[in-house]
């Protein structure tokens, strides 16, 4: 029988099962082009309200760039830590939020709600279906990547103007999520914020309601 220790992982479960929000893992080895692009072109398969597709996903790989969104999620991580009570600052003193110069590679997805044009089938009654979608490509390219070996971290400690300037999108144009994406030594057998005492998970059962939200 082969060995198949290094092949992508392909059942479906398995990979929703291991995949986990990394941020102290990263390598810093680059990711073969070939794979991102396997990667990405899972994020653009996603489906999108009227197909409107209105992702854009930028490439960062400057060091000066990195460095730059580094210091200011640094910063933001400072401002929420210093509004925490003091036992909860000292769990969260022990959280690592982010892999920005260790991966390497960030890959800011965007939301223009401009494209498809004004009459955009299906968002007539949900404003916010774009940006729905683009979740959806999101999740798409972060189970593409754990098939593939890699490791993503979705960087939350930002401001969106901040970030909006530092990739040079337009003012329309939202950028929704910083992922980390990169090789990594492995990946947690237990999320971080678990495994640090932060919040354990909610049971299936208590999310599943018969009919009704319950009162």
């Amino acid at each position: 029988m082969p060995d198949t220790t290094d092949a992508p992982l392909t059942d479906l479960y398995d990979v929703i099962a291991r995949r986990r929000d990394v941020r102290a893992e990263f390598t810093g080895e680059p990711v073969p082009e070939d794979v991102l692009g396997r990667v990405l072109g899972a994020a653009h398969s996603a489906p999108s309200v009227g197909h409107s597709q209105p992702w854009d996903f930028v490439l960062v790989r400057e060091p000066a760039t990195l460095d730059a969104f580094a210091t200011h999620v640094a910063t933001e991580r400072d401002t929420f830590a210093a509004s925490l009570p003091a036992e909860r600052r000292g769990t969260f003193d022990r959280i690592k939020i982010e892999g920005i110069r260790e991966s390497g590679l960030g890959v800011v997805v965007t939301h223009d709600p401009t494209r498809g044009g004004q009459h955009v089938l299906g968002r007539h009654a949900i404003a916010d279906a774009g940006l729905y979608s683009v979740c959806l490509a999101i999740q798409n390219l972060w189970l593409a990547a754990t098939a593939e070996g890699l490791g993503v971290g979705w960087v939350s400690f930002y401001r969106e103007p901040f970030l909006r300037e530092l990739v040079g999108a337009p003012e329309h144009v939202r950028p929704v999520a910083w992922l980390c994406v990169g090789t990594v030594e492995r990946l947690q057998e237990v999320p971080d914020l678990e495994r640090h005492g932060w919040r354990t998970r909610r049971p299936l059962e208590q999310a599943v309601h018969a009919e009704r939200y319950p009162g």
